[in-house]
């Protein structure tokens, strides 16, 4: 199958502390690759490379066949236009509407006609059950509610992939089962491909196609659910038992 999106040999550090070393991984065309680790394990520094928003010590990132590691702000456009990204705090706009809430990329990077701009953006809320909550704003609405908004942000511009950066954290358990089924939904129906970055067992084992586990910088475990629940690899099976009490 096809790579999307690939990363060779990243190292990053912040001081002394080495975040991520020698990070390989290639992440297939339309599949959910779940990258599993605790905190300060390097998951979000990596997920932060995929849209140049670090940059590694050493190493590549590719991104659709492009060898994005070296390129500048205005070189990263066109990629950030490829990738969407859900941040973990969901970075919604306090002073805008729902609606302009996810009209804001469109209007940076196109120039549709507003009969247009309102299609898309009811679209995409539609998509994720938020069409009613146009002219709301973010303080109007429920952690799990802000979410769905950033994540119609996040598709407003149709990417081919889309990153998610703790997507079901500080969420009660039906929120979050929510939230895992609109990012399994969203692969299926518009066959982007998604790399999400959790400690959340429950999440995990939703959404993925695949495992990753990353442990203190390194990738010791790539695979499928099965062949994660059968891995000799002791800490992986100490982090899924652990999180299995979330699971239940």
């Amino acid at each position: 199958m096809e790579t999307f999106i690939e990363y060779r040999q990243l190292h990053k550090s912040f001081g002394d502390k080495r975040v991520l070393q020698g990070v390989t991984l290639a992440v297939r065309r339309g599949e959910t690759i779940v990258i599993l680790g605790g905190s300060g394990s390097g998951k979000s520094v990596l997920l932060k490379h995929t849209i140049g928003l670090m940059k590694p010590d050493s190493g590549r990132v590719l991104v659709d066949g492009e060898d994005i590691t070296d390129h500048d702000e205005e070189q990263l456009i066109s990629v950030r236009k490829k990738v969407g990204m859900l941040f973990q705090g969901g970075a919604l706009f306090d002073s805008m509407s729902v609606f302009e809430n996810v009209a804001f990329p469109l209007r940076e990077h196109f120039h549709y006609q507003e009969e247009e701009l309102d299609r898309r953006v009811r679209e995409k809320l539609e998509l994720v059950e938020m069409e009613t909550a146009v002219e709301l704003r973010p303080s109007d609405l429920s952690g799990g509610m802000k979410k769905r908004v950033a994540l119609a942000r996040s598709i407003a511009m149709e990417p081919a992939a889309l990153l998610y950066d703790e997507p079901t954290t500080g969420l009660d358990p039906v929120t979050a089962s929510t939230i895992n089924e609109m990012i399994r939904n969203l692969q299926q129906r518009l066959k982007v491909t998604s790399i999400v970055v959790t400690h959340d067992i429950t999440s995990a084992f939703t959404v993925a196609d695949r495992l990753a586990f990353l442990h203190e910088g390194v990738l010791s475990f790539v695979g499928s659910i099965e062949e994660a629940r059968r891995s000799p690899d002791d800490r992986l099976r100490r982090f899924i038992s652990g999180g299995s009490h979330r699971a239940a």
